[in-house]
């Protein structure tokens, strides 16, 4: 048994059992990852997939059961190659972070530039997605660190930690007649207008939601979006009345965007960060967490990490 036939079974059902793309990420051929799949089989006695002819078509009940092994050693061997390069003091090499937009392009910019002053050998991989996606890529360890605030906290496989928290604003063009308001805006008031904000899943999207349906009101949504300077843009051409973070609004570059408070409406919402669990994180890893939110530790994530196994 060796990791290439790990590797083969493990890409085989990450890519849906298409042993051409599967042959692509391993960087062989098709017959090879065919033949490394047999002699994995023929070493286990068992047979891993189903097969239709020459085609695999999913995995049988002892594939069900030793994928998650084959799984776990391969995460072994990954973390067996860190915790080495982590005894040798090395403070080179990658570090991958998902995050959603919001985080990416409002939270995230000056941790980056700390991080790479402190740690200017380690190659960052930035990638950004939809929550549910972070944490798919955490689990396959495409990514090593999540940040994101809806979804990451539902799932077993990883680790979360709170970050900070923030409130959602409303956004509308100058002149709006909302902002004659001299009372702090109703929900009531709100849903009087069409509402632009984000997509199902993204940015606190569910605490809008529960807000207006505790009301019994049913906004009326024209347009959404996963990016708050998507929904900005939308705003600022009359579509509609903008709800988005607060630290999605920069007062030097929206100069035709004027801000109410809308902490008052909707509940506070939490950002989290997420590793998956059972993962050895490089020295510099710690860092990147640690320079995002100072209270995250190296030894507060440790605890963390262990209180999750106990």
């Amino acid at each position: 048994m060796n990791f290439q036939q790990l590797k083969s079974a493990r890409e085989t059902v990450r890519c849906g059992y298409n042993l051409t793309e599967v042959a692509a990420i391993l960087h062989t051929s098709q017959p090879g990852v065919s033949r490394q799949i047999r002699e994995l089989e023929d070493e286990l006695g068992v047979a891993i997939f189903v097969r239709a002819g020459k085609r695999l078509t999913g995995l049988t009940g002892p594939g069900v059961a030793l994928l998650p092994i084959v799984d776990r050693l391969l995460q072994d061997a990954d973390n067996l190659k860190r915790a080495g390069q982590d005894f040798n003091s090395r403070l080179d090499g990658p570090l991958s972070v998902a995050a959603t937009h919001s985080q990416a392009r409002y939270a995230l910019p000056h941790v980056v530039r700390d991080f790479r002053e402190k740690f200017p050998k380690v190659t960052l991989h930035l990638h950004q997605g939809s929550p549910k996606q972070i944490a798919e890529m955490l689990i396959s360890g495409e990514a090593d660190i999540g940040v994101a605030t809806e979804a990451l906290a539902h799932y077993p496989q990883l680790v979360t930690l709170p970050c900070y928290r923030w409130t959602h604003s409303i956004v509308v063009p100058p002149g709006h007649p909302l902002l004659a308001h001299t009372e702090p805006v109703t929900l009531l008031q709100l849903a009087q207008y069409p509402l632009i904000t984000y997509n199902m899943g993204f940015t606190g999207r569910s605490h809008i939601d529960d807000a207006f349906e505790r009301e019994g009101l049913h906004p009326d949504v024209v347009l959404t979006a996963m990016d708050a300077d998507v929904i900005k843009t939308y705003v600022e051409l009359g579509m509609g009345v903008g709800i988005i973070a607060s630290i999605a609004l920069d007062p030097e570059r929206d100069t035709q965007l004027r801000m109410l408070d809308a902490r008052h409406l909707f509940e506070i919402n939490l950002t989290r960060l997420a590793i998956r669990h059972g993962t050895w994180l490089r020295g510099y890893a710690y860092g990147f967490i640690e320079t995002f939110v100072p209270t995250l530790t190296r030894q507060v994530v440790e605890k963390a990490v262990a209180e999750l196994v106990g």
